[in-house]
């Protein structure tokens, strides 16, 4: 099947700091399929967690047959173009849905044999890295929006300095706070770090170390906080992660992965051995977004998802299909990802 393929470009309303520089936009595709009902797929490339924007072209040009063996799609890895398959994949996946009349959430869940999905799914606020008193003010402003759950971003300062912003807003509302290093942290420190915020009721710590240190995961764990896998997940894949034990927690950015199908055989596999899902983006745009939302409404139980990433675009895809709301997204309405609603932005 050989995808129609438009390239985009999405200014972001601050700049993105990467392994590859800074960034000042987020370029990627739109693809189109026909089987038989027009499907719709993005491929939005990060470099650092996917390909190129380059390479992601010259993939979606050319789609690798194995693309279309679902059932061993994922592994214990992940494809050389994740991007570029899970613009393609999204795209056949919505055609499926779209033609079977239901959601996309509704198809994955029976992918995965989860039972009906959610019409809704939870979503944290994300604080960034700011003082004292700038990360408390934000803290306050999400919960005032709805917000259940923030994620405060941690390890650009020095310990002791995250820990009063966290003790600080944990003394001011009343959210559930994760926090995520970004694996900033050595092992003395993030030894340290995990034993404080344990002692706060701190939700879960995410990437207090390096990706590659998947033993030092482990070793942090039940001490009384939870430990989030992001960058480790997709430095090593599932199967890595799990053999280490390194994760209470595991981040799934569908984009990272290589479409849905493969988000939603990952987030299967982490709940067999214990392990909560939470769905993340790479910021990407409205389809890619509304994507995403399907695969953690698919996920029974999810926890507050890192879905609420719209307002880091100055310009979309098109109106946003699952905004958030009083701290949920709810799940786009219609057949297939987003309905009809995009109909007919393929065409020149």
């Amino acid at each position: 099947m050989s995808p129609t393929v438009r390239p985009f470009a999405l200014d972001l309303s601050t700049p993105l700091s990467t392994a590859d520089g800074e960034i000042t936009e987020r370029r990627g595709f739109l693809v189109g399929v026909d089987d038989p009902a027009r499907g719709l797929g993005e491929a939005t490339p990060l470099p650092g967690w996917t390909e190129s924007f380059d390479a992601c072209e010259a993939a979606l040009r050319n789609p690798p047959a194995a693309w279309d063996r679902v059932d061993d799609a994922l592994g214990d890895g992940r494809p050389a173009t994740p991007a570029a398959r899970h613009g393609y994949r999204l795209a056949v996946l919505d055609a499926a849905a779209r033609d079977e009349e239901r959601p996309l959430s509704a198809h994955l869940a029976d992918r995965g044999g989860f039972e009906a999905p959610a019409d809704t799914v939870p979503v944290n606020a994300t604080v960034g890295d700011g003082s004292v008193e700038d990360t408390v003010a934000a803290a306050q402003r999400a919960a005032e929006a709805g917000f259940d759950t923030a994620k405060l971003k941690v390890g650009a300062r020095s310990l002791s300095t995250d820990i009063d912003r966290v003790r600080a807003v944990l003394d001011a509302v009343d959210l559930a706070v994760r926090v995520d290093a970004n694996g900033a942290w050595d092992r003395e420190t993030a030894s340290e770090a995990v034993e404080a915020f344990a002692s706060f009721g701190v939700e879960y710590v995410e990437q207090p170390l390096p990706a590659g240190a998947l033993s030092g995961l482990a070793a942090l764990r039940g001490r009384g906080v939870g430990i989030a896998a992001d960058e480790s997940l997709g430095e090593h894949g599932v199967g890595a992660l799990l053999a280490a034990d390194g994760a209470d927690v595991a981040e799934l950015k569908p984009m990272a992965l290589g479409g849905p199908d493969a988000a939603i055989d990952a987030a299967r596999r982490l709940l067999d051995t214990g392990v909560d899902p939470v769905v993340t983006t790479t910021i990407d745009g409205a389809v890619a977004r509304a994507a995403a939302v399907h695969v953690a409404a698919a996920v029974p139980d999810v926890r507050a998802c890192g879905l609420s990433t719209g307002d880091m675009l100055v310009t979309d895809l098109g109106p946003d299909p699952s905004p958030t709301v009083d701290g949920a997204v709810r799940v786009p309405e219609g057949p297939g990802n987003v309905g009809s609603s995009f109909d007919g932005c393929l065409r020149d």
